[in-house]
């Protein structure tokens, strides 16, 4: 038990209390906030069980004593074992929405969330898109966001990881709209002959292997599953790459993020006119390719995969 300071006693005692402690430690904050008051304020709302847009009055309200001693606890172990808030609390957002989250699947946080509450506009007619695949699904953020926001179209969520898998179940469970959301264990595109999408979306392992040993420790009480992509990082990128014209209708689009491998990638692809997206609020590293693009280039893939 973590043991509790004199005179913090309201909500906003605690979010500042939590932010100091967090900068005296040092902490890295990238897991869905990107500063120490932001992340104080994740955990302490989050072991309260409070919503995120709490009015501001509700911060002045009083903590009871079973309550302070949670949250210095959720607070002790932010600092001393270095776990993201996200999995101390078990929830995260995405594109708006609350996600059900544990150390099997990444922390939502990519900014493909733009694409998904556009509705993929204006790259493809959101009206036109009646299948999306979501690869390399994790918690299913992705997928069951982009059945919320294009409510005539069926998603299906793909992983190899079981343990990932069980925790998307639990998120298509909690949306309300698991009739139009299937869960498939497969590896990339291994369980899905046959199936064509008008929007294939996917945030797959893409770290490079000395990228990942210089990141920040919180990265790496995430599933390693998720993070490393190879010696440099395109491993499952190049083998989405080389399939993907296969599982796409006429018209579709392919949506990958790579983030810090999309500079490899360029060089190991040259040649291809990669798309790269820009964000409203903020975020690289992810490209769109044309279904006919995919196909125009196919040979390019599949010798850089052999390679």
């Amino acid at each position: 038990m973590a043991e509790q300071p004199d005179g913090l006693i309201t909500i906003q005692d605690f979010v500042r209390w939590g932010a100091s402690r967090f900068n005296a430690a040092g902490l890295f904050f990238g897991h869905g906030t990107d500063n120490a008051i932001d992340e104080a304020a994740q955990l302490v709302l989050g072991g309260l069980h409070l919503e995120p847009g709490l009015p501001t009055g509700f911060y002045d309200c009083r903590l009871t004593p079973a309550e302070r001693v949670l949250v210095c606890d959720l607070i002790e172990r932010r600092v001393v074992e270095r776990v993201p808030a996200a999995y101390l609390t078990g929830r995260a957002w995405f594109a708006g929405l609350e996600f059900a989250v544990n150390p099997h699947v990444l922390v939502p946080r990519s900014p493909i969330a733009e694409l998904v509450e556009a509705g993929f506009d204006p790259w493809i007619d959101s009206e036109r898109v009646g299948r999306v695949l979501d690869l390399c699904t994790g918690s299913g953020c992705i997928g069951i966001a982009a059945a919320t926001y294009l409510p005539d179209a069926d998603v299906d969520l793909a992983d190899i990881s079981p343990e990932a898998l069980a925790v998307a179940r639990r998120n298509v469970e909690r949306s309300g709209i698991g009739e139009r959301i299937r869960v498939l264990e497969s590896d990339l595109f291994a369980a899905l002959a046959g199936s064509r999408y008008d929007v294939i979306v996917s945030n797959p392992p893409y770290v490079s292997r000395l990228e990942l040993a210089g990141l920040p420790a919180e990265y790496h009480r995430e599933p390693e599953l998720g993070l490393l992509g190879g010696e440099d990082g395109l491993d499952f990128v190049i083998r989405i790459l080389s399939d993907a014209a296969r599982y796409l209708t006429e018209g579709g689009i392919l949506i990958i993020e790579v983030g810090n491998s999309a500079q490899a990638l360029q060089q190991r692809l040259p040649m291809v006119p990669f798309t790269w997206l820009e964000f409203e609020r903020g975020g690289e590293g992810v490209f769109l390719l044309l279904r006919e693009q995919l196909v125009e280039y196919q040979p390019q893939f599949e010798e850089a995969f052999i390679t």
